[in-house]
Order: structure tokens, then sequence, then C-alpha cells
């Protein structure tokens, strides 16, 4: 079962080789594995899902930029 939570600062991932993108505010699922964490997100029709390093994962929630919902 996934956790709820809200992105509500600057929390990016990388797509492949390619530059960082930012996930937008709001609402995501987020999926806790052994050495990364996924976040998945619905825009209108549109569906997003980014896996990041757990690390990073947990500086963004230290920092306040992600908010997991209780």
């Amino acid at each position: 079962m996934a956790q709820k939570a809200h992105i509500v600062g600057k929390v990016e991932y990388r797509s492949g080789d390619g530059p960082n993108v930012e996930i937008r505010p709001g609402p995501v699922d987020v999926a806790t594995g052994i050495n990364d964490v996924t976040l998945s997100w619905t825009d209108e029709e549109t569906h997003g899902s980014a896996a990041i390093p757990l690390a990073d994962f947990k500086r963004y929630v230290a920092e306040g930029l992600i908010k997991l919902d209780a």
C-alpha cells in the first residue's frame, strides 16, 4: 500500500541520462523500496511516476519539500 504525501517545494528526479526534471507541486503516492522511492501522481489525464534514491527522498522530507500525510 502506498503512502500519501504532498510535494510542496522543488523536488527533482533524473530521467535516464537526461537533465533533472521537476515534479509539480501536489499530491503523490509514495512506494518505498529498499534503495529507492517511487513517487506517482496524476494531472488530469496524465499519469507520472519517478524513482528517486531513498537518501534523496529522506532529504526532501527533512527539508520540508515533501510533506507526508498522517
